[in-house]
């Protein structure tokens, strides 16, 4: 679903600052390789991300959700010289992927990434986050938002992708669609939760931004 034109998301592009190199050429090989290109962030929501990331100068920064490292290197972009970027993706067929793309990367010693599944990598990681970007698998969005939330610095910001799930959180809930009401169930616990003020942007398929009070 498109919320506004695709004119409209074409001019916001083109008015927005440039697609780095690197990741324009990401960009091209995920659409021309990878299964479900449609779930790179692109041009546009990588800037955004990278503004935010920017905005914040973390330190330390979580990704749930790899996919093939846009995401990843967009908010790279914001990080500290002396910081750290983990992200983390069940899916070892990407790997090698990726990882080209991080080793061409001005961050290639910043990036770790982890395989497997995340509920289990998050204990591990013994870091306290100041950015953290959720675009995994939308069963457990409400599981990692209460892991996550006591691993934030105070002032950190929590990122939550696809939160408008194209469109199906305004429409009639059907009784066997799980992930919509997990994303229901999600969106009201963003807005309700007193550790976090939440503002939820209607950009691509919807983009949370949670500060940790």
């Amino acid at each position: 679903m498109h919320f506004i034109s695709e004119d409209l998301e074409d001019y916001a592009a083109l008015h927005s600052e440039n697609e780095p190199e690197l990741l324009a050429a990401l960009n091209r090989e995920t659409y021309q390789k990878i299964l479900l290109p449609r779930m790179l962030s692109g041009h546009f929501q990588g800037r955004v991300l990278s503004m935010i990331s920017k905005l914040v100068n973390p330190k330390h920064i979580l990704e749930l959700g790899t996919y093939t490292g846009y995401a990843a290197l967009s908010l790279a972009e914001g990080m500290q010289k002396d910081g750290t970027l983990d992200t983390i993706d069940i899916k070892e067929e990407l790997y090698d992927f990726q990882r080209k793309y991080f080793d061409r990367s001005p961050w290639k010693d910043q990036i770790f990434q982890h395989l497997g599944n995340a509920i289990d990598i998050i204990p591990t990681l013994n870091k306290k986050f100041d950015l953290v970007f959720i675009d995994a698998d939308k069963e457990n969005y409400v599981n990692y938002f209460h892991m996550l939330v006591p691993l934030m610095n105070k002032g950190g910001i929590i990122l939550s992708d696809n939160v408008l799930w194209s469109g199906k959180v305004v429409e009639p809930l059907m009784p066997n669609d799980k992930s919509t009401k997990i994303l229901l169930d999600y969106n009201k616990l963003l807005k309700d939760d007193p550790r976090v003020e939440t503002v939820l942007l209607p950009i691509r398929d919807g983009l949370t931004v949670s500060r940790i009070i």
